[in-house]
């Protein structure tokens, strides 16, 4: 039994005679009739009586026909979504952050990107930089945001914008009355930053601009966390300056009166797991952050 032999069933049972249903189908009245004697053969069963009138199913051809639209119903839905994914307008795509996707310009991509590409889920994972890595190379993840110092080599990437930096002090902080601070009174200070055994990206970055001189407090936790013992005066930290658009109990955030102090964001993704989907939403951020001049 073929796919075919089933449209051919179908077609003639729409058709009521062969030869209608041979125009239909674009072949010979004898190659519909000898694929439906050979299908009734391996069922054991008539599936038409045939006259001068035409054609008419049989009961077992009527209890199979139910069968017969089901399965070619399913065969359209099999083709729709087949085109569907393969165009990329539906489908999922699962994003790795190292910082939630909030602020500009992050927040309006996103949002854009929704509202034109309404059947694709876009779920979000918020991980450390080797999490990401790890959870891409065993596909639990399709792209990431990344600061660019932190791509490895085997990942594939786009710098889409940069941010720019801010200090969060504590309210009550010294310099907490400053209109802006720079890198010499910050070295001063105890630098809280986001570290893991295998990961202390935030801590280089940090020291790329700071000095390795600088005092710096590794903590195995969440940015949110970070903010909070900065509120509690146990040091000070860098944020973007989307983070800082979120308003956090205790802290005042400080523009950083320095060339430098900027951090590059990437879009990075392993090519060869790289579907349809994928493909259009890395294609998208790419041209949409070139649209908007974000480097």
């Amino acid at each position: 039994m073929e796919i075919r032999d089933l449209i051919y069933v179908a077609t003639a049972t729409r058709a009521g005679n062969l030869a209608g249903a041979a125009r239909s189908l674009g072949v010979e009245t004898s190659t519909v009739s000898r694929r439906i004697a050979r299908l009734e053969d391996e069922l054991g069963l008539a599936i038409f009586e045939r006259g001068h009138a035409g054609i008419r199913l049989t009961s077992g051809g009527r209890a199979i026909m139910a069968h017969v639209k089901r399965a070619l119903a399913e065969l359209d839905a099999i083709k729709v979504s087949g085109v569907s994914r393969g165009s990329g307008d539906v489908g999922e795509v699962r994003l790795g952050v190292r910082m939630p996707p909030v602020g500009e310009p992050i927040s309006s991509l996103l949002d854009h990107w929704h509202q034109t590409q309404p059947g694709v889920v876009l779920t979000v994972s918020e991980m450390s930089d080797q999490e990401m890595v790890i959870a891409l190379e065993e596909r639990r993840l399709d792209a990431v945001f990344m600061t660019s110092h932190t791509l490895w080599p085997r990942a594939t990437a786009v710098p889409l914008y940069r941010e720019r930096l801010v200090a969060a002090l504590p309210d009550r902080h010294r310099l907490s009355d400053r209109e802006g601070v720079d890198w010499a009174v910050l070295r001063e200070e105890t630098l809280l930053v986001q570290g893991w055994d295998e990961s202390q990206a935030a801590r280089e970055l940090y020291a790329s601009f700071l000095g390795s001189g600088t005092r710096f407090q590794a903590h195995a936790a969440s940015k949110q966390s970070i903010f909070a013992l900065v509120a509690a005066d146990f040091g000070i930290t860098l944020a973007t300056m989307s983070q800082s658009e979120i308003a956090f109990p205790g802290i005042t955030f400080k523009p950083i009166d320095e060339p430098d102090a900027w951090v590059e964001v990437s879009l990075a993704w392993l090519p060869e797991l790289e579907d349809a989907t994928v493909g259009r939403f890395v294609t998208y951020m790419r041209d949409e952050a070139r649209s908007r001049h974000l480097l």
